[in-house]
């Protein structure tokens, strides 16, 4: 199954050519075989998180994944970006995330990322370092076909 998948870099120091985590998710999508369908580094402002979300969204990306600004920094405000535009909650990828996480350092209860939905997307809060991201990404990654099956009204 051809996933289509955003990456959406929050950060206001980063850029593209130091986005080590987002270029580690793209590879990880390329070898699940999936498409990348854009990569975009954005400041850490809400109303420029959400306004990404949204034109990913009308992209057609069945998936979104966001890195960086879900940690207690006053600058982190991913999650609150994500539910500004979002649907509806789904809890338990974040839960899941921060589970494996915490099998590898208890500071992973600080996390507050988010996973929800616009529309038939998904959308990630993933941190946003390289280990954190990558760790986070194969602790769900495999049940995003059935995800995007879910969201755009199939059965199981």
């Amino acid at each position: 199954m051809n996933i289509k998948i955003a990456i959406i870099t929050c950060s206001s120091t980063r850029t593209l050519a130091d986005d080590t985590a987002g270029a580690a998710l793209a590879e990880r999508i390329a070898e699940q075989g999936w498409t990348l369908a854009e990569h975009v580094v954005v400041s850490d402002e809400r109303s420029v998180i959400g306004a990404a979300i949204v034109a990913a969204t009308n992209a057609g990306s069945d998936i979104i994944l966001t890195c960086g600004g879900t940690g207690l920094s006053p600058k982190d405000v991913t999650p609150e970006a994500t539910a500004d535009v979002c649907d509806r909650a789904v809890p338990g990828m974040a839960e899941a995330m921060r589970a494996a996480s915490m099998e590898k350092t208890r500071r992973a209860m600080l996390s507050r990322a988010v996973c929800m939905q616009r529309g038939s997307t998904l959308v990630v809060n993933l941190p946003g370092s390289l280990k954190a991201a990558t760790e986070c990404f194969d602790a769900i990654c495999d049940q995003f076909e059935h995800a995007v099956l879910m969201t755009a009204g199939e059965g199981h």
